[in-house]
């Protein structure tokens, strides 16, 4: 709840922020129907949207119908401007659940990318957490299943072959949420070429652009990015400032666009999949797609302007 007082104070800045806070859910009438910008997967060309949605405690709000109404409208807004990935785990207690059952009610359901992971150990005890999750999901078979933190991975790098060979996952992955994680990422990437990797990047931890960009480029490997607000602290940081008024030329409104932006504008980045479970952070999100990205200097300022507050 802390960090999303703190988003609220911040999205006061902004008009769209403002409207929100002031009428509830944004009327769509003044919501531009812009879709967002998509970049392709290395591997096989697919256009996917820059902008996704992270589950991460979000989505666990197990039987409430009252929270479940509202993630839907968060779904909703995500489609609404293009997003399709969406992001879970057998780690997110009854996340993975809450997805499926809500997309299974959707006109829009198989237009969405599922993504999921294993966290487990052991060949058989994988094999049944993938299948519990696909099943939970609603799913036939899984855009995308990645090894989450890195957990067992020699074992369950074999299982994910095979299953992309046989059609029950379209892309498999690996996934991890600190720097000191880079490293064996890139090991893997160059050992194993999965098609997608998994890693924490914000403005203010850019330890993944030392080599880890690098290598992702190098390779082909599509690239998600989850701690883009670092856990909701860069909103404490800027609790009560304003954006400066240049960073309007980058169609930037909002702080939560600001952090997002300076993220999408590295080339190598995918997709980046905050999660939120309110309908209004969505909208921002999303919009943080549209529009202009920064260059390498306004990055540069971005970050500098950043610390400097």
């Amino acid at each position: 709840m802390k960090t999303a007082f703190n988003r609220r104070e911040a999205l006061k800045l902004s008009v769209l922020g403002g409207l929100g806070l002031s009428f509830g859910r944004i009327p769509n009438s003044l919501i531009a129907m812009d879709k967002i910008q998509t970049r392709p997967i290395p591997s096989t060309g697919e256009a996917l949207p820059v902008v996704g949605l992270g589950t991460w405690q979000t989505f666990d709000v197990g039987g409430s119908s009252e929270k479940r109404k509202v993630l839907t409208q968060v779904l909703s807004e995500l489609h609404r401007f293009g997003g399709r990935v969406i992001d879970s785990s057998p780690m997110y207690a009854s996340s993975e659940r809450v997805v499926g059952d809500l997309t299974s009610n959707l006109t829009f359901q198989n237009e969405l990318f599922y993504a999921t992971k294993v966290w487990t150990s052991g060949k058989q005890a994988g094999i049944r957490q993938m299948e519990t999750s696909v099943q939970k999901m609603r799913r036939k078979s899984m855009d995308l299943m990645q090894i989450h933190n890195l957990v067992d991975w020699k074992t369950h790098v074999k299982t994910l072959k095979t299953w992309k060979e046989e059609g029950k996952i379209k892309y498999w992955g690996i996934t991890h949420y600190v720097d000191s994680s880079h490293s064996s990422l890139e090991k893997i990437i160059m050992s194993e070429r999965p098609d997608f990797v998994q890693f924490n990047y914000s403005i203010r931890g850019r330890h993944a652009e030392n080599s880890l960009f690098d290598t992702v480029e190098k390779y082909g490997v599509a690239t998600l990015i989850n701690q883009p607000y670092e856990s909701g602290s860069l909103f404490r940081r800027v609790k009560g400032k304003s954006i400066p008024a240049w960073a309007k030329e980058y169609d930037i409104n909002s702080w939560g666009q600001y952090f997002l932006k300076f993220i999408l504008s590295n080339r190598n980045v995918t997709c980046v999949i905050p999660g939120t479970s309110k309908p209004h952070h969505m909208i921002d999100n999303m919009k943080a797609g549209l529009g202009r990205m920064p260059d390498q200097k306004s990055r540069n300022k971005m970050a500098s302007y950043l610390k400097s507050i």
